[in-house]
């Protein structure tokens, strides 16, 4: 039978998992007597055009920015919900693109999971928590025999700070937290090394996410868990992230170690994601507001997509896609930055 924690080993500095060039773009045109009348062409969404990102194993790579930015589509296009317009992901060095049977990628699947933001519609309401919890077991073929399953389900529910016994009641019978940690034990219970974390704390109280993300902290030092983390709430990815990747309009503007990014972020977008976060430690960092809204996804801006907004763009940002740069231990993408046009942040 298999054991409640199992270590694997770690190595550092090794991608576990790879995105090279990945886009996603969405046919939203109306139907086609609609577009013959009108005389108009296909309108495509381009949720994801294009980004380049690695993740260690051990490590946490986190994905912020505003609604509609693309994390979410990033998300699915990684464990295989949503399949690439371009690009590819590589997982242990294996291109998912190879993976064309289910049978192939069985033990994909079985390696990485994922964790989704609403506790409250991930679980079926209609199952008992034992049922849900072993429905990987069972689907994988981990463990056969009836009883050892049971045992199993137990062993997973106390590594989530919960009570085998809770394994005989329904969803409806628990909090917003305690679901979502059902959700993380229905996640483990393959024994997988890469989680997809899907903003797994967005629906819960403030005191509930402090818990949900010590815990997730705790599993990935007790399991060896690898973590792609979608968020749009700096205060969680701060608290939980090795790297932060900053996402616009479906590209990734900048990405950094976490503490590189906090303390001196590059791109304007950034500095304005952080300007948002109220300067507790009074550290006299200039602020630049930043006016405007988020363009249309299917009518994007030419050139740097943040340029209408960016109050250092220039001609060339209006006219030329950037191309991302080596800064501060990762990668920016700015003309701006490029040309020494922002003035420095100052570090805390």
């Amino acid at each position: 039978m298999a054991e409640a924690v199992q270590r694997r080993p770690s190595h550092d500095g090794v991608p576990l998992l790879r995105a090279r060039g990945l886009a996603k773009y969405f046919d939203v045109s109306p139907p086609f007597v609609t577009r013959a009348l009108q005389g108009a062409g296909r309108s495509i969404l381009r949720a994801v055009d294009g980004i380049d990102f690695e993740i260690e194993t051990g490590k946490t790579f986190s994905l912020v920015g505003e609604s509609g930015c693309g994390k979410s589509t990033v998300a699915r296009l990684i464990v295989g919900l949503y399949e690439p317009t371009k690009g590819h992901v590589e997982f242990d060095g294996q291109d998912m693109a190879g993976l064309t049977t289910r049978k192939a990628m069985e033990p994909v699947r079985r390696r990485m999971q994922m964790i989704f933001q609403d506790p409250f519609a991930s679980l079926n309401p209609r199952w008992r928590v034992a049922d849900i919890v072993a429905e990987p077991i069972r689907t994988h073929r981990i463990i056969e025999d009836g009883r050892e399953v049971l045992h199993r389900v137990g062993e997973l529910l106390e590594l989530v700070r919960l009570s085998p016994r809770d394994g005989e009641k329904f969803p409806h019978e628990f909090s917003g937290g305690q679901r979502q940690r059902i959700s993380i034990a229905r996640a483990l219970a393959s024994n997988p090394e890469f989680l997809v974390c899907d903003e797994p704390t967005s629906a819960l109280d403030v005191s509930v996410q402090a818990q949900i993300l010590n815990l997730m902290k705790d599993l990935q030092r007790e399991l060896s868990l690898t973590y792609l983390f979608i968020s749009h709430d700096l205060a969680v990815v701060y608290h939980i992230s090795d790297y932060v990747g900053v996402m616009y309009l479906g590209r990734l503007v900048e990405w950094a170690p976490a503490e590189a990014l906090f303390h001196n972020p590059q791109h304007p977008y950034t500095r304005m994601l952080l300007d948002a976060i109220p300067d507790l430690d009074m550290s006299g960092r200039p602020r630049q507001a930043v006016a405007g809204e988020v363009p249309s996804p299917i009518h994007p801006p030419s050139g740097c997509h943040f340029h209408p907004r960016c109050p250092f763009a220039n001609d060339r940002c209006r006219s030329e896609v950037p191309k991302s740069l080596p800064r501060t231990g990762g990668q920016v993408a700015c003309h701006a930055v490029e040309e020494n046009r922002i003035p420095e942040t100052g570090k805390a």
